[in-house]
């Protein structure tokens, strides 16, 4: 069979470990392209206008997926533990699917709380691609193995630009937005030609940011952003600004971003993102928040 990946939200959490575990067991699949207008244009026609734009892209990528490929990967992920819940997005995603899409689904739960581990879910889902527990086991470990590898790799790089003598910007952004080719890559495309050193919030591990987010919030049970608001305590001393990047109108990002700014003491800009925004505007606010921070760094 050909299993079908949406390259939108769950994807930048987990996507590598996706393909790492399904080419360990010779499992053919294939990825929706990069987001586009089209995708997004698809994701409008199905969404209702309370889902925010990160939702609405998944919605039009796993649209294009249809015809293509014999099932569709779309998990359910309710938490970590009982303080790191995720958004509701990644719980309801699986049964707005089935209802939207005559389409075959394949999924795993993750719920620590009901002792539903990661693990656990990779063997349920080798299972379903008709693998035994013991082959589903040796890919996932496999896999982890391979992406932990690789992931630090980048956080090593990622804390390496703290010390470069130019203006950084700490990026506070959730993955499935920062990468996104229509909502994050355009910004980092900007501050790229500005010459900003991006120093990406995701970047970082997570063990430690998700407790440092206590320094600004303890009461936080969100465990996406308390994941990056940790990021802000690590090295707030080292950026020159940090640049809040959400999508409109999500709930979480609303809540503990306002929260946030409050605390901080370094400049800020606070951009977020629908399908109807100029990047044109953007631009003009992200080249005057970095003038700014030009201004600081000489005085």
């Amino acid at each position: 069979m050909t299993l079908g990946i949406p390259r939108s939200l769950f994807y930048y959490h987990d996507g590598e470990k996706w393909i790492s575990f399904l080419k360990n067991l010779n499992v053919n699949y294939i990825l929706s392209e990069d987001t586009n207008e089209s995708i997004m244009a698809l994701g409008n026609k199905y969404a209702t206008d309370e889902m925010c734009l990160s939702f609405k892209n998944y919605i039009g990528h796993v649209a294009t997926l249809i015809g293509k490929c014999d099932a569709i990967l779309v998990p359910r992920i309710d938490n970590y533990g009982r303080n790191d819940q995720t958004c509701t997005n990644f719980l309801l995603a699986y049964d707005l699917i089935r209802n939207l899409f005559p389409v075959h689904i394949i999924t795993y739960n993750i719920n620590l709380l009901n002792h539903e581990t990661e693990e656990e879910a990779f063997v349920s889902l080798g299972n379903q691609l008709g693998y035994s527990k013991e082959e589903a086991m040796i890919a996932y470990h496999n896999a982890i193995t391979n992406v932990t590898f690789q992931r630090e790799k980048r956080i090593l790089k990622n804390i390496d630009k703290l010390e470069k003598d130019k203006i950084k910007v700490l990026l506070v952004s959730h993955p499935y937005n920062t990468y996104d080719s229509f909502i994050g890559k355009p910004i980092l495309k900007i501050l790229k030609k500005l010459n900003v050193e991006v120093i990406y919030s995701d970047l970082f591990h997570q063990d430690i940011t998700n407790q440092l987010s206590k320094k600004l919030s303890e009461t936080l049970y969100f465990k996406y952003n308390k994941d990056l608001i940790g990021s802000i305590a690590l090295c707030e001393a080292k950026v020159d600004g940090i640049l809040f990047l959400s999508s409109f109108p999500c709930g979480m990002d609303s809540i503990v971003n306002e929260l946030v700014m409050r605390k901080i003491k370094k400049p800020y800009l606070n951009l977020v993102i629908d399908e109807m925004d100029s990047q044109v505007g953007f631009e003009t606010r992200i080249e005057s928040f970095i003038d700014i921070l030009e201004r600081r760094s000489k005085r």
